[in-house]
């Protein structure tokens, strides 16, 4: 069974920085791409980061050069480094681990950007 589980979120003032991570067991870590995504209050679900099992990644350009995503197939973890936080990042943060097509996510982690 595929479990995904995000943490790291919190409160944060405009202009700091946090790392989510994103834990999964029950997959063959080293193949998976995962995604980071997010939400925001009464906004569609939209796609932050995204890295390949080659350690390819792709941004959404309102994130590009703030945040990093990154892997370690050794702890089967993910993680999202964000720096120069704006209020506008404020939303639910969610990994999506995706397996030979299969798609899992995690519960999310709240990241609240606020003075």
């Amino acid at each position: 069974q595929v479990q995904v589980v995000e943490s790291g979120g919190g409160l944060v003032q405009p202009g700091g920085s946090l790392r989510l991570s994103c834990a999964a067991s029950g997959t063959i870590f080293s193949i998976v791409y995962v995604g980071w995504y997010r939400q925001a209050p009464g906004k569609e679900r939209e796609l932050v980061a995204l890295i390949t099992r080659s350690f390819n990644t792709n941004y959404a350009d309102s994130v590009k050069g703030r945040f990093t995503i990154s892997r370690d197939n050794d702890k089967n973890t993910v993680y999202l480094q964000m720096n120069s936080l704006k209020p506008e990042d404020t939303a639910v943060y969610y990994c999506n681990v995706n397996q030979r097509g299969m798609s899992y996510w995690g519960k999310g982690t709240l990241v609240t950007v606020s003075s």
